[in-house]
């Protein structure tokens, strides 16, 4: 009886420290007990490149890229997916939150469309399962393009070039088909090449010193717990406030009802103020960040989040070192660096 219980104990010691190595290493899978629920990691690392692109069909992407900047699909045909989704604003539109028709305001920041088709599900709080889903709810949110499919295919109809595209593509145009070829478009959003890729394909001059040294803090201090895979997030749901009260105190931010995250999806009580954990990827330019857009700068969200998820207060060389990192993410779209 003694042996099996000094059997288990050894046993349990072990398993005990190969989760601590994991974790040291940047690679523990945040488990339920975590508030998280992750996708596996690929391999032995926490970090990947991108992968290339998906190979569409190009006459369903010309479709959806064309139906991607049609402000028809608005109510006042005012206002198209790029308009929020600027290329030249990160895939953003850099505001705190975003501007529907008539100067409406929205109530969470909006992501950048750069790389969507990769994330396990879409919006802060996970409520669309595709980019399908996705597509559909701006077109019928009263606050962004407030308009119906019955409108906008009324719309679209009396253009001929869009009649013929969708009898050749989809044999006539329906909802489904111009949400599938919206997404279909984004799918093929994927921004390459930036210097991390290029440092993580062996290129070892592509960080430089400081750059390097963010790259060790970000994994030594569990950033890429939550912030893994090619995304560098994207692919799991996590609380703001695992290690402290963000939506709270006296420097917390006006409270908006999106604060709730997946509780306003699912209504369950351990979903308040989960939200899916965002991409890293072109952080540097596309401020600003959290759900709430309430903070403007790089280093002041690296410092939120060192305290509020880390339980860290982060040095000023542990700031500057990962800001520097994070600035390494940054890739390009149509062969030019973002900005």
């Amino acid at each position: 009886m003694k042996s099996r219980v000094l059997t288990l104990l050894v046993a349990l010691l072990l398993l005990l420290g190969l989760v601590e190595w994991r974790r040291d290493s940047g690679t523990r899978i945040p488990s339920k007990r975590d508030g998280a629920f992750a996708t596996s990691v690929h391999g032995n690392e926490a970090l990947l490149p991108l992968p290339p692109a998906p190979q569409v069909q190009p006459e369903k992407v010309a479709l959806g890229k064309r139906l991607f900047f049609e402000k028809r699909l608005s109510r006042d045909n005012s206002l198209s997916c790029a308009d929020c989704h600027d290329f030249s604003q990160g895939g953003s539109d850099r505001r705190p939150v975003a501007i529907g028709v008539g100067g409406k305001q929205g109530s969470v920041n909006t992501p950048t469309v750069f790389n969507v088709g990769l994330h396990f599900v879409q919006f802060w709080d996970g409520r669309a399962a595709n980019l399908e889903e996705q597509a559909a709810g701006p077109i019928h949110n009263p606050i962004e393009m407030a308009s119906n499919w019955d409108e906008v295919i009324s719309k679209l109809t009396q253009d001929s070039d869009y009649r013929k595209a969708f009898q050749q593509i989809y044999q006539g145009m329906t909802s489904e088909a111009i949400v599938d070829a919206i997404a279909a478009y984004e799918r093929t959003l994927l921004t390459p090449n930036s210097r991390f890729d290029r440092f993580l394909g062996g290129d070892k001059l592509a960080l430089n010193s400081l750059e390097q040294e963010g790259y060790r803090r970000f994994l030594d201090y569990g950033c890429a717990s939550c912030h893994q895979g090619a995304l560098l997030g994207g692919n799991m749901y996590q609380r703001f406030g695992v290690m402290g009260d963000y939506f709270s105190g006296p420097t917390a931010p006006k409270a908006i009802p999106a604060d709730l995250g997946r509780f306003n999806v699912t209504g369950r009580e351990e979903d308040r103020h989960v939200f899916k954990v965002p991409s890293l990827r072109n952080v540097a330019v596309t401020p600003p960040y959290f759900h709430n857009g309430a903070t403007a700068s790089l280093d002041e969200a690296v410092i939120i989040m060192g305290r509020y998820q880390l339980g860290r207060e982060l040095s000023g060389q542990d700031i500057q070192a990962i800001s520097a990192f994070l600035r390494t993410l940054t890739g390009e779209w149509e062969g030019m660096p973002l900005q």
